[in-house]
């Protein structure tokens, strides 16, 4: 997986920037992919957090749009 280089410039407030730092990050999924290489998952074990991802996504896409 290629990913893109995340930059964040620190102007004085550290911990702001920190804050940045990890969004990005958690928005790029470096953290999931990272955790999926280092442990074993069942193949039953993805899919069933592949499914349940799908279902919170759809809710709030839903809530989102007032439709629940």
């Amino acid at each position: 997986m290629a990913r893109s280089n995340i930059e964040i410039s620190v102007t004085g407030n550290v911990e702001r920037s920190l804050r940045q730092l990890k969004k990005k990050i958690e928005r790029e999924g470096i953290v999931r992919d990272m955790k999926r290489i280092v442990y074993f998952e069942a193949p039953t074990q993805k899919r069933r957090k592949r499914l349940m991802r799908a279902v919170k996504q759809n809710y709030m896409r839903m809530v989102s749009k007032n439709l629940v």
